[in-house]
């Protein structure tokens, strides 16, 4: 693999045992999104933005499960810094609410893509400076790794590519409605984390 290449989301190949390594891909898979949904059209773009609320969606499940939980106690400061954090998602989620039900084709989608694009982005810097960055320092390779697991876990629920004429438990799962996937998630991480629900 080259390193510009980025593995996809739910690439079980990807050899990511470090939460943090992990997270900053996801990142990147968001922001490649964004891109296609933003440079497509019709159903292209429609499926595209499909794919990236699924994977939003998943993205900030195991982030509330896996990363928030370590960081409100792990470091000090730690619990005001995921308030910062879960103000921002709020905000983001009302946003990506008021597109989700919109006409990916509606002359209104773009700029208000745009506006979610710029929340999204501005969230994703913080958690990287303020939590991901402290996440590393307080803790060891074994509990990055364990993190990473359940982060892993939720990953698989939202491949970032389709998979023509491949079925799978986790592209059924992801089509359906994202209060059922995030709870799949939620369990999905917790069972890879060795948490009971």
């Amino acid at each position: 693999m080259s390193q510009v290449e980025t593995p996809q989301a739910g690439d079980d190949r990807a050899t990511d045992d470090d939460v943090v390594a992990l997270l900053m891909r996801q990142h990147g898979d968001i922001r490649n999104l964004f891109d296609e949904v933003e440079g497509s059209e019709g159903d292209e773009r429609r499926e595209a933005f499909r794919r990236l609320v699924r994977l939003l969606a998943v993205h900030e499940t195991a982030e509330e499960e896996v990363v928030h939980p370590f960081a409100r106690r792990g470091f000090p400061g730690g619990e005001q810094v995921v308030e910062d954090r879960l103000a921002e998602e709020r905000a983001a989620k009302e946003t990506l609410a008021e597109l989700d039900g919109m006409d990916t084709d509606s002359p209104d989608f773009l700029p208000r893509l745009m506006k979610l694009r710029s929340e999204v982005q501005e969230h994703a810097r913080a958690e990287e400076r303020y939590e991901f960055t402290h996440i590393r320092r307080s803790t060891d390779a074994a509990k990055l790794a364990s993190m990473a697991r359940g982060v892993k876990a939720a990953e698989a629920m939202a491949p970032t590519r389709p998979h023509p004429g491949v079925e799978s438990a986790a592209a059924n799962v992801a089509l359906g409605p994202l209060a059922a996937l995030m709870d799949r998630t939620k369990d999905a991480v917790r069972k890879a984390m060795g948490k009971d629900g």
